[in-house]
């Protein structure tokens, strides 16, 4: 049987080159930063600004700016105008530290810690995620690059782009130990005894198919910047009502990269297994119908081994989704390269 997806190459450029970087969708564009070239640790990770634009298929670094050097990083949207990086490996340790990208100048600020900042040791394969344009919920594993921790610890952050602060809280719960995972922020389920609002799911990054819920917060406290995807919409929901769609969530992968809601699913693509030395690098689809509790996860395998990705992201943009960049097959070779997920 034929498999009814796959990722189409769009434009292929050695700027793009590269993996553990982020890549974050505003103003009709992709803004590819940072990130490393090889698996060598020795190597310092890119400090550049790279921007695809569909409109008219170009690659373009806007900005060489190699003071700000991350990798291993996350970074969000704020106002529609900025791109705010938390946290990373810098070349030397780990940090905790918050700069900015202002795109409508061009230009780099470092943030300055607020009086009652809290920052963790250090941040790396950690996540950031936008709750709203000043707070942001940050969950990863913390400490020096031999550090182990039995748990990830999650935090508060917030932010002010006009002041350019930031603080970090860290509150009292925590996740299972996790490094290499992703998280989403989804409508709870309708229930008659509670008020729905909005969950972070957190999963992979351990050897485990487990699902942490990180932080709840009532409608009125998330600032939600969905896009209308129709197309997107219709062809993932007739891709989980196939044949193929084997009921399977992710598990033992981390280095995986998960999308922003598409309707009312989320898609995950690719990662490391844990449980394999070797041909630890996947090609897997997920999808995740977040209209069921507990979630509905789909898997979809693919044949074709060139496809595998890890240090890769997906992101969603005028209704189409894109794999930007990772290491290949081999875990090692950066694919300059932006593909779209083609359904059949």
């Amino acid at each position: 049987m034929a498999t009814p997806w796959t990722w189409s190459l769009v434009v292929q450029d050695e700027l793009l080159s590269r993996a553990f970087h982020t890549c974050t969708a505003l103003k009709g564009k992709l803004y590819v930063f940072g990130g490393v070239k090889s698996g060598d640790p020795k190597e310092m990770p890119l400090g550049d600004m790279v921007t695809f634009d569909p409109e008219r298929n170009s690659v373009e670094m806007v900005s060489t700016d190699c003071s700000f050097r991350r990798s291993h990083h996350d970074c969000v949207q704020l106002g529609d105008r900025w791109l705010c990086v938390a946290g990373g490996w810098d070349g030397f340790r780990r940090v905790s530290s918050v700069f900015s990208y202002d795109t409508d100048k061009g230009e780099w600020s470092m943030w300055t810690e607020g009086p009652t900042n809290n920052p963790p040791v250090g941040l790396s394969s950690h996540t950031a995620t936008k709750i709203t344009d000043y707070e942001l919920c940050v969950v990863g594993r913390e400490g020096g690059i031999r550090t182990q921790r039995r748990y990830a610890s999650v935090y508060t952050l917030r932010v002010n782009a006009n002041t350019k602060t930031y603080w970090y809280k860290e509150e009292a719960s925590k996740t299972a130990s996790r490094s290499g995972h992703s998280a989403v922020l989804l409508p709870d389920v309708p229930k008659q005894e509670k008020r729905p609002g909005y969950s972070l799911h957190v999963f992979g990054g351990r050897d485990s198919a487990a699902v942490d819920i990180a932080g709840q917060w009532s409608k009125d406290k998330v600032q939600i910047n969905s896009e209308h995807c129709p197309r997107l919409t219709e062809q993932l929901s007739r891709l989980v009502a196939t044949e193929t769609a084997a009921p399977s969530p992710p598990k033992s992968l981390r280095h995986l990269s998960c999308s922003v809601m598409v309707g009312p699913f989320v898609v995950a693509y690719g990662g490391e297994t844990l449980t394999k030395s070797r041909d630890a690098v996947t090609n897997g689809l997920y999808i995740c119908d977040t209209r069921f509790s507990p979630l509905h996860w789909f898997h979809f395998p693919s044949p074709d081994r060139q496809q595998s990705r890890v240090g890769h992201r997906i992101c969603l943009l005028n209704d189409r989704l894109y794999l930007v960049g990772g290491f290949g097959v081999d875990g090692k070779t950066p694919c300059a390269q932006i593909c779209t997920l083609d359904i059949h």
